[in-house]
C-alpha cells in the first residue's frame, strides 16, 4: 500500500466510524418518530410533509457529529505527512506586555470602528509587524490550538486553528487572537500558525465570500489563512487533498444509498449520486 493509499484508508476509517455511529443513532437510538413530531408541532405537521422534518432531524445530528471529525482527520494527515499530529495541544511561551496590548488594540479596532473613521480592514502583514514592534515585560502566556503538527525530519512545529468552512465571527476572533499570541512568543515556540478551513464551498480562494471571518482576516490575501487544498497539503504533504477528496467520494455512494433506503424509506432518485466533492 502506497503512502497515499494508506492515508486515504486512514481518512475513510475516521469518516466510517462517524457515519456508522450516526446511522445507528437515527435508525435505532434516536429515530425520527412521526407521532412525536405531530404532537409537538401540530401546525407544522399540518402544513409541511413529514419527510422535510425527517431530513432536518438527520441533518442536525450529522452536522454536529462532523464538526468534531475535522480535527481527527487533520491529525491523520499530520501523522502521515509531517510525522506527528495532536488535537487540543497547549503551547506555552512568553509574550511582551506591549505586544499583548497591541493585540487587544488591533482586535478592538477591527470590531469597533472609531467615530468618524472608516472601518478598519484586516491586513495580517501590517498587523503582525505592528505587534512585534512592541516589547515590555515578558509575561507567561499559553494557547491551546485545535491541531498541532511537527515534522519528524526538520522538527518544525505548526499550529492550526481549524474551523468549519463557514465559521462565525466570534470563533474567528478568538482564533486570530491565538495566532497573534503564538507569533508573539519570545523565544518562538512554533515555525508557523494558521487559520484553516477544511474546504472551500465557494470553489476558488479568490471567490470565498462568507462575510463573518472576513471581519477578522482578509480571507483572500492573508498568508496565515489556509483553505482547502492549501491546508491539507501543508499538514500532510502534496497530494493529501486529492486523497481526502477521493476518500470522501468513494464512500458517498454507499452511505447515500443507505440513507435513502434505510432512513428515508424511498428509492434513490436517478441523480442521487451525481453530487461529489471536488
Amino acid at each position: 500500500m502506497t503512502d497515499s493509499e494508506a492515508m486515504k484508508a486512514a481518512i475513510q476509517a475516521v469518516i466510517r466510524e462517524m457515519m456508522d455511529r450516526q446511522m445507528d443513532k437515527v435508525l435505532r437510538t434516536d429515530p425520527f418518530i412521526e407521532e412525536r413530531h405531530h404532537a409537538s408541532k401540530p401546525l407544522y405537521a399540518a402544513l409541511v410533509p413529514d419527510e422535510i422534518f425527517k431530513g432536518s432531524h438527520f441533518e442536525r445530528r450529522f452536522v454536529t457529529s462532523f464538526g468534531s471529525v475535522w480535527e481527527r482527520l487533520a491529525v491523520v494527515a499530520a501523522n502521515s505527512g509531517l510525522g506527528y499530529g495532536a488535537q487540543g495541544h497547549r503551547i506555552d511561551g512568553l509574550v511582551g506586555e506591549e505586544r499583548l496590548r497591541r493585540i487587544s488594540e488591533i482586535l478592538g479596532n477591527l470590531e469597533h470602528s472609531a467615530k468618524g473613521k472608516k472601518k478598519t480592514k484586516p491586513d495580517w502583514d501590517a498587523e503582525i509587524h505592528y505587534v512585534l514592534d512592541g516589547g515590555g515585560e515578558k509575561l507567561p502566556t499559553f494557547v491551546v490550538c485545535d491541531v498541532f503538527a511537527q515534522s519528524t525530519i526538520t522538527h518544525e512545529r505548526f499550529a492550526f486553528e481549524l474551523k468549519a468552512p463557514l465559521p462565525n465571527s466570534d470563533i474567528t476572533k478568538v482564533s486570530k487572537e491565538k495566532l497573534f499570541k503564538l507569533y508573539s512568543m519570545d523565544p518562538p515556540q512554533i515555525e508557523g500558525a494558521y487559520f484553516a478551513l477544511p474546504y472551500n464551498p465557494y470553489g476558488r480562494r479568490v471567490d470565498y465570500g462568507w462575510s463573518f471571518p472576513a471581519r477578522w482576516f482578509d480571507m483572500k490575501e492573508d498568508p496565515v489563512v489556509l483553505i482547502g487544498n492549501e491546508f491539507w497539503d501543508k499538514i500532510g504533504g502534496t497530494g493529501t487533498y486529492k486523497a481526502f477528496i477521493e476518500a470522501i467520494n468513494e464512500m458517498g455512494h454507499d452511505y447515500k444509498e443507505r440513507i435513502y433506503r434505510e432512513f428515508l424509506g424511498i428509492e434513490p432518485p436517478a441523480d442521487a449520486y451525481d453530487q461529489v466533492l471536488a
